[in-house]
């Protein structure tokens, strides 16, 4: 069923799934900060944990309770979401180490500009005028958290700010790709294929980078664990979403996942919002709810016009 025409109960669990996974999401740069490794090293043992879990949820028998949808090949979807989520964490983890979590969150996440527009060419997804008025708050919402941090944190801040800004482009790419290997597989197959194939490279970057891979305490280790968990949690539960709500509605409603990262950011390690930052998540916030009432306005039209169609 095209996700224009998921049914209005189906729609809002998949919001109500993918908002959660996105603040589950929201704990990976303060996790990443706690693993005592190299950044790309975080995303190795983030991967690494996460395979068992993923084996097990793919691979359970039917005398289980329930069966699971069994491992299958990978596509070249599958393929080219493992790519670029190597490439999203690579940037990423070092931009969380480099600059502010919520700077590094931030900027990561203006991923709905190049989703919404590839969505509408690729998928046919065209955004409506309120849709495309929600993104611009976003997206200035996010520029006030950015611009609003008070610039005293992270070991280089422009460069992490940079780094974190090209993560858009690669966590747009796993976004489409993710998308478009769900037309054909389910969400946790997809994302066993992409977390395997994924795992032996960000191995390779870590030790081609001369990072530390090994965590240097029992805390460490635990906070690889950790990620692990979240990993599978927080990314399927957006894969699981990506097959019922458009992408660029998806694309949107994570981008609570920043706000969320701010707080934490704040709490744990003590990053100070200012009031800009506090007043751009605010409008992050409502960015959220304005596209999700465009989305739902469109849907009901949409299913409104199916039921007014002559039948055949």
């Amino acid at each position: 069923m095209p996700a224009s025409r998921t049914p209005a109960a189906s729609r809002t669990r998949a919001v109500l799934v993918l908002l959660v996974a996105a603040c589950v999401l929201g704990l990976a740069p303060i996790l990443v900060r706690l693993t005592e490794t190299g950044p790309a090293a975080a995303g190795f043992w983030r991967f690494a944990f996460a395979m068992p879990i993923l084996l097990l949820l793919v691979g359970r028998p039917e005398s289980w309770g329930g069966g699971g949808e069994g491992f299958g090949r990978p596509s070249k979807w599958m393929g080219l979401a493992a790519l670029f989520f190597v490439l999203d964490l690579s940037f990423w983890h070092y931009g969380i180490v480099m600059t502010s979590v919520a700077n590094a969150t931030v900027l990561c996440n203006l991923t709905p500009v190049v989703v919404t527009l590839f969505a509408w060419v690729a998928f046919k997804e065209r955004p409506q005028r309120l849709f495309v008025v929600a993104i611009g708050l976003a997206l200035a919402g996010a520029f006030a958290m950015s611009a609003g941090a008070d610039g005293n944190q992270g070991t280089n801040p422009r460069l992490g700010d940079l780094f974190s800004l090209s993560v858009a482009l690669w966590y747009a790419g796993y976004f489409l790709a993710v998308k478009a290997a769900r037309a054909t597989a389910g969400a946790m197959r997809v994302m066993l294929w992409s977390t395997g194939l994924g795992l032996p490279l960000l191995g390779i970057v870590s030790l081609a980078l001369g990072e530390d891979l090994i965590p240097a305490s029992a805390a460490g280790w635990a906070a690889c664990a950790a990620m692990g968990v979240m990993h599978v949690v927080g990314q399927g539960g957006v894969a699981w979403a990506l097959g019922r709500l458009p992408a660029s509605l998806t694309a949107v409603t994570i981008l609570i996942q920043p706000v969320v990262a701010a707080l934490l950011g704040w709490l744990v390690f003590g990053e100070t919002m200012t009031p800009v930052q506090m007043i751009g998540g605010a409008v992050v916030l409502s960015a959220i709810v304005l596209a999700q009432w465009s989305a739902a306005a469109r849907n009901k039209k949409g299913a409104e016009a199916e039921a007014a169609a002559p039948i055949p």
